[in-house]
């Protein structure tokens, strides 16, 4: 059950995106298709969940134990960039299609401050191993949600006739910012 309310607690409440606003990069830059936005999804779970899992151990075998728990950021960055240079051979080799779709928002994975924080905030609450991991995936999974909705919305923007002026980038914040609203109605859900 606890772990039932971790994933519902960062999929729904406390969404990366819409509730913290942290990977707002990635957010606007790759959701103007929904193709697109599912691959990014995908890639950032994956990185994120490998990165949480290497970054607890790191930080409960190596950084506690030897009392250098300031080279915690540093660490934590070498780790999630090199997984990201991972994921981008592995998707040049198995769909070179979506590495080409994703093009130069690939490596903004390595700057994506989501991944860091989820890192870091699982450090901060002092998680297990297994609830570092559920903490991880939900909030992957509140990522990749807030993001896929984000880009059907985007998607049906471009269909309708829009004033000039709010066209592009001025419509996608108004639709962040009310996607944002609905998700703080789950507010005191958990």
């Amino acid at each position: 059950m606890e772990y039932i309310v971790i994933i519902i607690s960062a999929v729904f409440v406390n969404n990366i995106v819409l509730a913290q606003f942290l990977g707002l990069c990635p957010f606007v830059g790759v959701s103007s298709k929904v193709k697109t936005a599912t691959g990014m999804s995908g890639a950032v779970l994956f990185v994120m969940f490998i990165a949480t899992v290497i970054t607890w151990l790191i930080q409960n075998y190596i950084l506690l134990p030897f009392k250098i728990e300031y080279m915690q950021t540093i660490a934590f960055i070498l780790v999630i960039s090199s997984l990201v240079q991972m994921v981008e051979i592995i998707l040049k080799k198995i769909s070179p299609s979506l590495f080409q779709a994703l093009g130069v928002f690939l490596p903004l994975i390595t700057t994506n401050c989501a991944i860091l924080g989820v890192t870091l905030l699982t450090v901060q609450n002092d998680f297990k191993l297994l609830e570092a991991v559920f903490f991880a995936i939900g909030h992957a999974g509140g990522f990749a949600l807030a993001l896929i909705i984000f880009a059907g919305i985007r998607e049906h923007l471009d269909l309708i006739n829009l004033p000039k002026g709010m066209r592009g980038v001025p419509a996608a914040l108004v639709v962040a910012g009310i996607l944002s609203l609905a998700f703080m109605g789950f507010a005191g859900l958990v």
